[in-house]
This record gives C-alpha cells, structure tokens and sequence, in this order.
C-alpha cells in the first residue's frame, strides 16, 4: 500500500477492530476507548503517516508490556510518558535517532501505541509501519515473526516507566541474544514498575542493514481499521457470521464461529510474578450454567490460548490459531482484562450479566506460523498449561 494518513476517527476503528482480532489481549479495548477520549478532549485533530516500512529509516518495535490488569484504568498521560521516557533511553541508548514504529502485536492498546507516539512527535517527523509482528496479540515476545530475521536483534532492549518527573524516571536498557530472554529479564523489571512498561526493541538501523524490511506482517493496522470501520458504522450489530466474513474477507484468513451467543458463567483470573494475567473462563449455552446442555472452557495467559469442549477430546482451538470475542449483545470484541469482562461476567454476584458472547477461531497469519521458533515457543506455553497433545499444522 502507499502512504496514507490516519486520524482521531481511524484511531477508533483501530481499536475497535483490534478488540476482535486480538485473541483477548493486547490490552483493555475499555481502557483503549478512554484513552481516545482523552485525545479527543485534547484537541488532536492531526495525523500520522502510515504505510510500509521504507527499508530505510530508523525504526523500532514499540509497545507497552506487562498484565492489562495492573495497567487498569490506564490513562493517556501515563501511555504518552511511558513512550516519551521509553524511545528517549533507546534512542540514547543507539544514537540513532527514532523515525517510524511499528507494533509489536494487534491488540486495542498496543495497536495505539505507536500511532499515539507518533501523534506526539513534530509533525511529519515520525511514521507508523502499517504491521506487527503476530497478526494478534501474543503472551511473550518469543511468539513473533521478529524472531525470524537474525540481522535484526532484540536488544538493545528500553523499558521505562510513566513518571513525568525526569529524576523519578525509571528505566533499563537490557542486552540479550534472544527475545525468550529479554522476556525473562524483562519481566522482572516490569513487575519492579508496578506490573506494566514501555517497552522499545528490536531497533532497525543502519547498523544492521534496516532488518525490519520483511520481518514483519503487513497491512495488519489497515486490517483493524476496515473491521472497525464496518463494526462502527453498523447500525445494528454485525451477526457473529457477518463479522467471520469480514474477518476472512480482510485479513485472507480463514474466521469460523466455534460457538455464538454464548454466556460467560465463570471466571478465574489471576496475576504472575512475570506480570502476566492468566485466567480460565466459563462458556455456557445459558446464563445458568444448572441449565446448560453446553459448556466450554478458554484458557488464557493474557491472550486466549486454547478452548476446549466439555463435550470432546479435541481443543475447539490452539493457538498459535487466534481465539477471539466478539458479542452481539455490544456489537463490539473484548479482551481478557477485568474492565472489559465485566460487561459479559459480574464478579461480585458470580453470575452472567446476560451479554452473549460469540468466539471465533481465525487461522494464524502464515509468517507467524513459519517463522522459525514461533510454533514450539507456544507449546511451551500450553505444556505448562498441562496441554501436551499436538499442535496445528500450517
């Protein structure tokens, strides 16, 4: 595609479609919304330029990390200095100075990431890479297609906090051979934050050729946009098969409905040392789960990761395949953070609110699932879920 301008408006439709397409993380489509308020209620009425990477920029893959939920209630002043705090200790850090992101992954909050920190850069002195590295949101950054390209390094790897007092700033700079480690140590300094960072890594530069050049999927932020465009526009929900179609229609990925009109009967959330949520939510086909002839199971570790049926001995779905919410009740996708569940499940009654819920299985973008790595770092995952059976072919 060629270079295009996204505004406010296409920020919304961003989020919207990331919500879905996310496969329940990337961060709160609840918290993605008020941030966008906040924007709104700034002024901004700018743009920022969007297309493919040009192979000879600087660049980087920007993101906040840690659990949606100790990031809850984020703000737009707490994202915009954790950018501001995180891309100064990089770009110190390279001496390169910083002139387009890219996403490290699809979600409602880190879709936004990098288009926020491009919004706050001098105007036309910063780009956002229409792409990321996963086609949907992923629990470790082992889980992308950045991994793939040997020339293009993790590290040096900046995290820094939000604070807006230089002195109170914290940070580090990691250096690391690979991205399973930098997710190690990472975790680590995140947690020691308060459960959630900046995060600017995987610099491309003169130094290493401008490796971000076919290292990461393209046109996933014009993707989410289109969803979102035609999620908002509806004057009435899109039916859970609509929304498959489009899915397919944009992305060239086959979108199945595993199970439409669903109510969430249970959830159980918790959050890790590493600053991961991890969680196992209820599906029935009634609100009470004493009437339910139906009953599904979706594991989560900030992203869904693999539904299974009471009913069969085969998952529904596994990841790397995404997992994904959609609710015909909202006419709008969700994420596995606490504010954005709480429309389908009351946590204090323990009940249903009432909201359906649909999910839809859509199959992994092919350069995630050839990138070499990519596949084995997601058993893992799910071994240590206690899931050891087989995992998709391509």
């Amino acid at each position: 595609m060629g270079v295009v301008s996204y505004g406010l408006t296409d920020f919304q439709a961003i989020a919207t479609g990331a919500a879905v397409l996310a496969s329940g993380g990337g961060g709160s489509y609840r918290d993605a919304c008020a941030v966008l308020d906040e924007l709104a209620q700034q002024g901004f009425a700018g743009t920022v330029q969007v297309g493919d990477y040009d192979g000879a920029t600087n660049a980087c893959v920007l993101a906040i990390m840690g659990s949606p939920d100790a990031a809850s209630s984020l703000t737009l002043a707490a994202i915009q200095n954790s950018i501001a705090n995180t891309v100064q200790v990089l770009q110190a850090s390279t001496q390169a100075p910083i002139g387009a992101f890219i996403p490290v992954e699809i979600g409602p909050i880190n879709s936004l990431v990098p288009l926020i920190g491009a919004a706050m850069a001098p105007a036309g002195t910063v780009w956002v890479v229409d792409g990321d590295g996963a086609g949907r949101a992923v629990p470790e950054l082992p889980q992308t297609t950045f991994t793939g390209n040997p020339q293009l390094a993790p590290c040096p790897a900046a995290l820094a906090s939000d604070a807006t007092v230089p002195a109170d700033i914290e940070s580090a700079v990691l250096g690391a051979s690979t991205a399973a480690r930098v997710e190690t140590l990472a975790g680590g300094v995140v947690a020691g934050f308060g459960g959630y960072s900046g995060i600017a890594m995987w610099p491309s530069n003169a130094s290493n050729g401008y490796a971000l050049s076919g290292s990461y999927i393209p046109g996933t932020l014009a993707q989410a946009r289109a969803l979102g465009l035609q999620m908002l526009q509806a004057t009435t929900p899109l039916s859970t098969s609509a929304l498959c179609g489009a899915i397919q229609s944009l992305t060239g990925r086959a979108a199945n409905a595993v199970v439409t009109n669903f109510y969430m009967t249970a959830v159980t959330q918790s959050t890790s040392s590493a600053s991961l949520d991890s969680g196992i939510i209820r599906l029935d086909n009634a609100p009470d789960p004493a009437q339910s002839t139906e009953t599904h199971y979706l594991y989560n570790l900030n992203e869904n990761l693999i539904m299974y049926s009471s009913a069969s001995t085969q998952p529904d779905v596994i990841a790397p395949d995404s997992i994904c919410y959609y609710s015909e009740s909202t006419g709008r996708g969700f994420s596995n953070a606490n504010d954005d569940l709480a429309q389908y499940f009351d946590a204090a009654t323990g009940k249903s609110t009432g909201r359906t819920v649909s999910v839809i299985a859509v199959a992994t973008a092919p350069q995630l699932y050839n990138t070499p790595g990519v596949v084995a770092s997601f058993a893992a995952l799910l071994r240590n879920m206690g899931y050891a059976g087989a995992m998709p072919s391509a």
